[in-house]
């Protein structure tokens, strides 16, 4: 864990990749580093599981919904139903929300579906306590939040795989010309002669 504080607190941003992660054990991780001081941003939320069927987790959801103010519904509680939101306000329960030292570290964090620009050329990380091969045994059940949210009225899950593939493609795209230039890049450095250069670098102290 220590070695983890030390690669993540005090970047600019840290991008982490909810895709398969278990929802509370990575809200607990993202709550602590917010209090930190750090800024994050997770992306592609609706990938993020919940333990338990979905029989189970709509059941739980449904009870959830039927708490509200009786007198005034708007007042709240507010149940969101875009994953993004679900795993803010997830977030948003394992800190001290309603201090300013809260707001402050609420207000650094950012969560969405997909993976919008200009996060989709940045590094990204996981978080390796949080994932769910590693925490949830083999053969138990889960629950995607893409599904759950389906469920309850969020209508936004085909057109997220629709840009997501459209990202996967061009990020494939990009990569395959990354390779061809490191290639080219390659036979060129092995048929050029460089001696005249580097005998004129080498005076100058390049090699030293």
């Amino acid at each position: 864990k220590s070695d983890r504080r030390r690669k993540m607190v005090f970047q600019d941003v840290v991008l982490v990749d909810g895709r398969t992660h278990m929802l509370g054990r990575l809200a607990s991780v993202m709550a602590k580093e917010l209090l930190s001081g750090q800024k994050i941003v997770v992306v592609r939320c609706e990938q993020v599981v919940v333990s338990g069927s979905l029989v189970r987790n709509k059941v739980k959801f449904t009870q959830f919904l039927k708490k509200r103010t009786n007198t005034n519904p708007k007042k709240g509680p507010i149940h969101y139903r875009s994953p993004a939101r679900m795993v803010w306000r997830t977030i948003r329960g394992m800190l001290p929300h309603k201090t300013a030292r809260g707001q402050a570290a609420l207000a650094r964090l950012q969560c969405f579906e997909g993976i919008p620009p200009p996060y989709d050329t940045m590094k990204k990380l996981v978080v390796p306590e949080a994932l769910k091969v590693v925490r949830l045994k083999p053969g138990r059940r889960c629950t995607g939040l893409a599904r759950l949210a389906t469920e309850f009225g969020w209508a936004h899950e085909d057109l997220i795989k629709l840009m997501e593939s459209k990202r996967i493609s061009k990020s494939a795209e990009f990569y395959a010309a990354k390779k061809l230039a490191h290639v080219e890049k390659a036979k060129a450095a092995a048929v050029a002669n460089t001696a005249a250069t580097d005998a004129a670098l080498s005076k100058l102290g390049y090699f030293a």
